[in-house]
Protein backbone atom coordinates (compact mmCIF):
# COMPACT_ATOMS: atom_id res chain seq x y z
CA UNK A 1 0.00 0.00 0.00
CA UNK A 2 2.83 2.41 0.81
CA UNK A 3 4.59 1.63 -2.47
CA UNK A 4 1.35 2.23 -4.39
CA UNK A 5 0.85 5.62 -2.73
CA UNK A 6 4.49 6.51 -3.27
CA UNK A 7 4.28 5.74 -6.98
CA UNK A 8 1.05 7.69 -7.51
CA UNK A 9 2.15 10.67 -5.43
CA UNK A 10 5.61 10.52 -7.00
CA UNK A 11 4.08 10.92 -10.46
CA UNK A 12 1.96 13.79 -9.12
CA UNK A 13 5.08 15.42 -7.63
CA UNK A 14 6.87 14.98 -10.94
CA UNK A 15 3.99 16.77 -12.65
CA UNK A 16 4.23 19.58 -10.08
CA UNK A 17 7.96 19.86 -10.75
CA UNK A 18 7.44 20.08 -14.50
CA UNK A 19 4.84 22.84 -14.10
CA UNK A 20 7.08 24.71 -11.66
CA UNK A 21 10.17 24.49 -13.88
CA UNK A 22 8.51 25.17 -17.21
CA UNK A 23 5.61 27.40 -16.20
CA UNK A 24 3.26 25.68 -18.65
CA UNK A 25 -0.43 26.29 -18.14
CA UNK A 26 -1.53 22.69 -17.65
CA UNK A 27 -2.72 21.18 -14.37
CA UNK A 28 0.11 19.31 -12.70
CA UNK A 29 -2.21 16.39 -11.95
CA UNK A 30 -2.77 15.88 -15.69
CA UNK A 31 0.95 15.95 -16.35
CA UNK A 32 1.47 13.50 -13.47
CA UNK A 33 -1.10 11.14 -14.97
CA UNK A 34 0.66 11.39 -18.32
CA UNK A 35 3.92 10.45 -16.61
CA UNK A 36 2.21 7.52 -14.90
CA UNK A 37 0.80 6.38 -18.25
CA UNK A 38 4.22 6.72 -19.88
CA UNK A 39 5.93 4.78 -17.10
CA UNK A 40 3.33 2.02 -17.32
CA UNK A 41 3.70 1.81 -21.11
CA UNK A 42 7.49 1.71 -20.86
CA UNK A 43 7.30 -1.02 -18.22
CA UNK A 44 9.17 1.03 -15.62
CA UNK A 45 6.13 0.64 -13.35
CA UNK A 46 4.20 -2.61 -13.28
CA UNK A 47 0.42 -2.41 -13.26
CA UNK A 48 0.07 -4.62 -10.19
CA UNK A 49 2.23 -2.15 -8.25
CA UNK A 50 -0.54 0.48 -8.44
CA UNK A 51 -3.65 -1.63 -9.09
CA UNK A 52 -4.91 -1.76 -5.50
CA UNK A 53 -4.72 1.96 -4.81
CA UNK A 54 -6.10 2.79 -8.26
CA UNK A 55 -9.08 0.49 -7.72
CA UNK A 56 -9.71 2.07 -4.31
CA UNK A 57 -9.60 5.62 -5.72
CA UNK A 58 -11.91 4.78 -8.61
CA UNK A 59 -14.35 2.94 -6.31
CA UNK A 60 -14.58 6.04 -4.08
CA UNK A 61 -14.55 8.59 -6.89
CA UNK A 62 -17.94 9.98 -5.91
CA UNK A 63 -16.53 11.41 -2.69
CA UNK A 64 -14.18 13.64 -4.69
CA UNK A 65 -17.20 15.41 -6.22
CA UNK A 66 -18.66 16.51 -2.88
CA UNK A 67 -16.49 19.66 -2.44
CA UNK A 68 -17.20 20.98 -5.96
CA UNK A 69 -20.90 20.25 -5.42
CA UNK A 70 -20.91 22.28 -2.21
CA UNK A 71 -19.05 25.08 -3.99
CA UNK A 72 -21.74 25.11 -6.67
CA UNK A 73 -24.37 25.64 -3.97
CA UNK A 74 -22.42 28.65 -2.69
CA UNK A 75 -22.65 30.25 -6.14
CA UNK A 76 -26.25 29.30 -6.89
CA UNK A 77 -27.32 32.92 -7.35
CA UNK A 78 -24.68 33.45 -10.07
CA UNK A 79 -25.65 30.18 -11.74
CA UNK A 80 -29.33 31.19 -11.74
CA UNK A 81 -28.50 34.57 -13.24
CA UNK A 82 -26.42 32.99 -16.02
CA UNK A 83 -28.45 29.78 -16.46
CA UNK A 84 -29.13 29.97 -20.20
CA UNK A 85 -25.62 30.96 -21.25
CA UNK A 86 -24.29 28.06 -19.16
CA UNK A 87 -26.77 25.60 -20.72
CA UNK A 88 -26.08 26.79 -24.27
CA UNK A 89 -22.29 26.71 -23.78
CA UNK A 90 -22.54 23.22 -22.27
CA UNK A 91 -24.65 21.89 -25.15
CA UNK A 92 -22.49 23.44 -27.86
CA UNK A 93 -19.22 22.26 -26.29
CA UNK A 94 -20.63 18.76 -25.80
CA UNK A 95 -21.70 18.55 -29.44
CA UNK A 96 -18.32 19.89 -30.62
CA UNK A 97 -16.45 17.34 -28.49
CA UNK A 98 -18.62 14.48 -29.78
CA UNK A 99 -18.18 15.51 -33.40
CA UNK A 100 -14.42 15.98 -33.12
CA UNK A 101 -14.02 12.71 -31.21
CA UNK A 102 -16.00 10.83 -33.88
CA UNK A 103 -14.02 12.50 -36.65
CA UNK A 104 -10.67 11.63 -35.04
CA UNK A 105 -11.82 8.05 -34.44
CA UNK A 106 -12.81 7.64 -38.07
CA UNK A 107 -9.54 9.18 -39.18
CA UNK A 108 -7.53 6.82 -36.97
CA UNK A 109 -9.45 3.81 -38.26
CA UNK A 110 -8.62 4.80 -41.84
CA UNK A 111 -4.94 5.23 -40.97
CA UNK A 112 -4.82 1.91 -39.14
Amino acid sequence: MIRQCAILFGCLALGELVVYLTGIKLPSSIIGMLFLTLFLRLGWIKLHWVQGMSDFLVANLGFFFIPPGVALMCYLDIIQAQFWPIVIATLISTIVVLVITGWVHQLMRKIK
